[in-house]
Order: C-alpha cells, then sequence, then structure tokens
C-alpha cells in the first residue's frame, strides 16, 4: 500500500530535515535530495524510540502533578500534555512562515503511519504528531541522529565486533564490495557523524569508513583472531582523527597572519598542533588529512615540508590556475 499525506512544518524544521537527508547522501539518481526516502528511515527507525521517551516523560509528569497537587489523572494528563506542547517541543513555533511538505510511505512506514492514525492521536492531528516526532528528532546531537536512521548498520557492525566476524559492506564512495574485520566504532571530533575502524581482511591495513555511507553490511559467517597492535594502533586513531586511518607524517606549514585566523575557525577536520615557531606551524598528521584541510587556504598556508605534500598542493593550485586560464 501507498498513501500520501500532508506534514505541515515551520521552514526552518523542513530545512534542517533537508540539510540532514543531503548529510546522509539520500540522494535520487539525478543527485537531488530525497528527503521524501530520509523520512521514511526516520519514521520507521525512530517511531518507537520516540513513543517510549513520550511516554516515559508524560507519565513522570502526570505523577509529579497527581502527587503534589492531588489532581484527576485525567487533569493531570491533559496538563502534562501542554506542558510538553509549550515548554519541551519549542523547536518548532507556531510563529513564521509555515510549509507544506507532501510525504508518500509505502511498507513499513506506511504501517507505522496507520499505528499513529488509529492508536496515538487523541485530539491531535497526524501532521500535528508528526511534526513534534520531528522536532524530537533533531533536538537529538548528529551523531546520534545517525545511529537512528542507520540502524540496521550499526547492529550489523556492533554484532559483527562481538563476535569477531568479518563484515562485508560496500560504500556510496566505492560502489565494489570490500571485506573488513571491525574493531571500534568511533565519533568525529566535531560530533557530526561516527567512524568505523577496522582492518582489511586481505592485505591487513587498517581502513576508516564513516557509518553513514556504508551500504549493504552482511556479517559472514568468517571469523577473525583479533591483534592487539591493531586494536591499540586502532584505539589512538579514534582519539585522535577517526576520519583517517593512514600514518602520520611530520609536516611544517609556514601560515600568515590571515592563515593563523583561519586555522582557528576552520574547526572542521582540523589537524592538531605539534608545535608553534613563530607563523610556522608543526603537525604530526597523516598527510592526506593536511592536504586535504590546507587546500581551504590558498596563499595563505605554505607548506615548508615535507616534499610530497608540498607538490601535491603546489599542483593543485597549479591545476587550478591552468583551467581559469583556459
Amino acid at each position: 500500500m501507498t498513501e500520501k499525506y500532508k506534514i505541515y512544518l515551520s521552514e526552518d524544521i523542513r530545512s534542517r530535515l533537508v540539510n540532514d537527508a543531503e548529510f546522509f547522501e539520500f540522494v535520487r539518481k539525478d543527485e537531488s535530495v530525497n528527503l521524501n526516502g530520509f523520512l521514511k528511515e526516520l519514521i520507521v527507525n525512530y517511531f518507537e524510540q520516540y513513543r517510549s521517551d513520550n511516554e516515559e516523560l508524560v507519565n513522570g509528569i502526570i505523577g509529579d502533578i497527581t502527587s503534589v497537587r492531588n489532581m484527576k489523572p485525567a487533569d493531570a494528563a491533559a496538563l502534562a500534555d501542554r506542558l510538553i506542547s509549550t515548554y519541551i517541543r519549542s523547536g518548532d513555533t507556531d510563529t513564521g512562515k509555515k510549509t507544506a511538505l507532501t510525504l508518500t510511505v509505502s511498507g513499513a512506514s506506511y504501517n507505522v503511519i496507520k499505528k499513529i492514525e488509529n492508536n496515538l492521536l487523541g485530539d491531535k492531528s497526524l501532521s500535528g504528531y508528526m511534526k513534534d516526532m520531528f522536532c524530537a528528532y533533531l533536538a537529538i546531537p548528529r551523531h546520534r541522529r545517525e545511529e537512528i536512521i542507520f540502524r540496521d548498520v550499526y547492529e550489523d557492525i556492533r554484532r559483527a565486533i562481538e563476535e569477531d566476524h568479518v563484515l562485508t559492506f560496500s560504500s556510496t564512495t566505492n560502489s565494489y564490495k570490500v571485506a573488513i574485520e571491525p574493531y571500534i566504532i568511533a565519533m568525529s571530533k566535531e560530533e557530526e557523524c561516527n567512524y568505523l575502524l577496522c582492518r582489511d581482511h586481505k592485505n591487513g591495513k587498517t581502513r576508516t569508513f564513516r557509518i553513514s555511507r556504508i551500504r549493504n553490511a552482511f556479517v559472514t559467517s568468517d571469523v577473525f583472531e583479533p591483534d592487539e597492535d591493531c586494536a591499540e594502533k586502532l584505539h589512538a586513531i579514534a582519539i585522535r582523527s577517526p576520519h583517517s586511518a593512514a600514518p602520520d607524517i611530520h609536516a611544517a606549514v609556514r601560515l600568515t597572519e590571515a592563515g593563523m585566523r583561519y586555522f582557528k575557525v576552520i574547526v572542521k577536520n582540523r589537524p592538531v598542533v605539534s608545535r608553534i615557531d613563530g607563523n610556522v606551524y608543526h603537525f604530526d598528521w597523516p598527510e592526506i588529512q593536511l592536504e586535504s584541510y590546507f587546500r581551504r587556504f590558498g596563499k595563505d598556508a605554505v607548506v615548508i615540508r615535507p616534499k610530497t605534500l608540498k607538490k601535491k598542493l603546489r599542483d593543485y593550485y597549479m591545476q587550478a590556475l591552468e583551467a581559469y586560464e583556459k
């Protein structure tokens, strides 16, 4: 069965949901954001948690009200709902312009919507219930929201880690299948997403994958023997830079005054400074991450050493210059 519903949201809430859909790479074949596909996953994977958390909150408030004010349970329930709507579900106010979102559901998401319609609405509209659920979801930190949206992937990864089983999957960046030995799930420094730190089952190299990019995860029957040295190395990477399992190199980068200001404010994937000599910053960090980070600085960051990193950034800017000259 397939059915369509109109959900009314503030433009801010809709925009934040679109941002999550884009960040978690829910896209159509034409590369446009697939908001409907994302919302279907949200509804299926978050509904039970939302209902449980909401019921626990309401029951707690009702209990406090009835014990202190000696209210009747029905009056306490009405007051509890009003308190939640006024003070807790305040992420989406009734002021400002509203936008209508057409939600098309089928399969598991259709069944959840029907469950809500038939059992949980009371005096509330379906649109109002969904709005409250979306607001509650957006109040959760993004790395935890990722765990909600990709619940099945997380369950497979955790099972493989606990049972020392080889895990296979493809990803949004590589369509071919990889076989890995999973060790750790680590959160990024910015608390935006989580990474699987692992070892390649074929060549033994340490690797890292952003979990929201993993597709078609499968726990195989193959068992691996955990390696203590590998586990220690991956734990260090998890603390330092979980987005990269590449080995460290020592680098020295000369920053202009503008470059030093940029270094303070550009925090995403910012490398940790080993020491500072005037305007020369030293790093012991993976080369690929240093290259990616300092590409954003232009002339305000010049690599002194190593030669390999200096050449990569010089070639990057030369190719850009050639493209513009054409």
